[in-house]
């Protein structure tokens, strides 16, 4: 059974943020801002002006009683500790915020917007210092961990893209669908159900990343040097992957769907011990991959059951469209917080891996 943290939100709650020390923070609908503690009681709210949807927050990862939240095309900058009136405000995007990203040396800040854009923020300059774009909603963008100028995108163009902020042009771009009909020549007619991507979460080590998709598949690519290999993929939602979300210091993967389910998957024997020395694993899959491997970001063959290789390791019938996840600790234990239509957050507890 879930806890249910009520009390902090009148609209549905749209998103979720945790900062390393346990801060919740939730987006709802209406310009709604809340935090929690563990205890699950509103430990302050806001009402941002004009009353435009909460659709992103995200802690900074080094100072964190610094929170970032957009609402409409704005991001404003919060302190936790005394949740009021902004600290500051940046007003880059030009139609409203998917989602919110910044580095690990809390340098940069990335906004992904409906026009596809992904504007970077300098926070030291304080000024937008590159625009990326994708062709259609940009619904998601994350940082990699380790490597503080190297990002991931996907949006509903059905591209996953690769970005080094020293350039303005895709490192490196996968289209899903292409995948999909290359792989599979009997989903080439299955036009009623695109890939389009939803979300994206890269593992610990920077190097593995999953992503989402409408048609209910998790797919996992690997990053090797400027570009990426789509290694693994499975299906546990029988609708749109609305979350996908790595768990830290390990290879699970919390995933939420539009048919209600919240599901745990572990991927660490597929990924995990190629890890130590990507190079050397690289060759080594090479020497022993069959004919069949396609490379350049194609699924090899070899792994094209997958999904029904592989299980997930827990199933939570939340029952409700999930709109966001995230992943705390409270009273030593983990728990996924899970945020739907209504304005409450569920509170689940997660297995020790």
């Amino acid at each position: 059974m879930a806890a249910r943290w009520a009390g902090g939100h009148s609209g549905a709650v749209l998103c979720l943020g945790a900062s390393r020390e346990g801060l919740v923070a939730s987006g709802a609908e209406r310009g709604e801002l809340a935090l929690w503690g563990g205890g699950g009681v509103p430990a302050g709210r806001l009402q941002l002006p004009p009353a435009d949807d909460v659709t992103a927050v995200a802690f900074s990862p080094r100072r964190p009683s610094r929170l970032y939240a957009s609402h409409g095309a704005a991001v404003v900058v919060l302190d936790a500790r005394a949740l009021a009136e902004p600290v500051e405000r940046f007003q880059v995007n030009e139609e409203e915020i998917n989602c919110l990203a910044v580095n690990e040396a809390d340098g940069f800040l990335a906004a992904a917007d409906d026009s596809g854009a992904i504007k970077v923020v300098d926070l030291e300059s304080k000024k937008a210092c590159r625009s990326l774009r994708h062709s259609n909603i940009c619904s998601s963008v994350v940082f990699r961990p380790q490597r503080p100028q190297s990002l991931v995108s996907c949006g509903l163009d059905m591209q996953v893209m690769l970005w080094n902020l020293q350039k303005a042009r895709p490192l490196w771009t996968t289209n899903l669908q292409e995948c999909e009909t290359e792989d599979n020549p009997q989903s080439a007619g299955q036009l009623f159900n695109p890939p389009l991507a939803h979300s994206l979460s890269v593992a610990s080590c920077g190097n593995i990343f999953g992503c989402g998709a409408q048609d209910g598949k998790v797919r996992i690519f690997r990053i090797t040097g400027v570009k990426f290999e789509h290694e693994l993929e499975f299906k546990g939602h029988s609708l749109g992957v609305s979350q996908v979300l790595f768990m830290p210091e390990t290879y699970w993967l919390l995933t939420g769907g539009n048919d209600g389910k919240v599901l745990l998957w572990d991927v660490s024997g597929d990924v995990g011990k190629q890890q130590k020395s990507p190079a050397k694993s690289l060759q080594r899959r090479k020497a022993q991959a069959p004919a069949s491997t396609k490379k350049d970001g194609k699924l090899n063959k070899a792994a094209s059951n997958d999904h029904a290789r592989i299980l997930p390791k827990l199933t939570i019938e939340h029952g409700e469209k999930v709109n966001w996840l995230t992943c705390t600790e409270i009273n030593g234990s983990r728990r996924v917080l899970v945020a739907d239509q209504s304005s409450s957050i569920s509170v689940y507890p997660l297995p020790e891996s």
